[in-house]
């Protein structure tokens, strides 16, 4: 076999090829705990507001509130089609937000609380800022309020 220098260490151009070939396939996987173990956890939570930035997963999710469904009954509520619901559906199951129920050859999806509680537990941090905001913006404007309906006294 003939090896080629390809500059860099002597490493051969098939070799390198290999390398970075490998490297281009796991980050197509986004294989990241390989790369950069300390963003899991990061990851996790992006997973979590990307599951549910999309319009056509929060339709789904809205259509999941009312109960357990199948694919045909959420492509009929929410107006999707059936090929985009089960993209959508398999993303929510990857997620976390749905869990699926077969029954012979019917699968039934419903909404899993757990998702939405961390969820949830993640905006409490922040609802205590938006709370003190709003009160402060409230007693403005109800100061702004009273100030125009008080007769103003002219001096004679």
């Amino acid at each position: 076999m003939l090896a080629i220098d390809c500059g860099e260490g002597g490493e051969p151009i098939a070799q390198r090829t290999i390398r970075l070939q490998r490297l281009m396939r796991d980050i197509i996987t986004l294989d990241a705990s390989k790369y950069a173990p300390q963003c899991i956890y990061m990851k996790t939570k992006l997973d979590l507001f990307q599951a549910l930035a999309d319009p056509s997963r929060r339709s789904i999710v809205e259509v999941l509130r009312n109960g357990e469904r199948q694919v045909n009954d959420i492509v009929e509520q929410a107006s999707i089609h059936q090929s985009g619901v089960s993209r959508h559906l398999r993303i929510l199951l990857q997620t976390g937000f749905v869990s699926m129920r077969p029954v012979g050859q019917r699968r039934f999806y419903s909404l899993k609380p757990d998702r939405f509680r961390e969820l949830d537990h993640w905006l409490a941090q922040y609802r205590s800022l938006w709370e003190a905001r709003l009160d402060r913006l409230g007693a403005a404007l109800e100061e702004k309020k009273a100030r125009k309906t008080k007769p103003t006294e002219q001096p004679q």
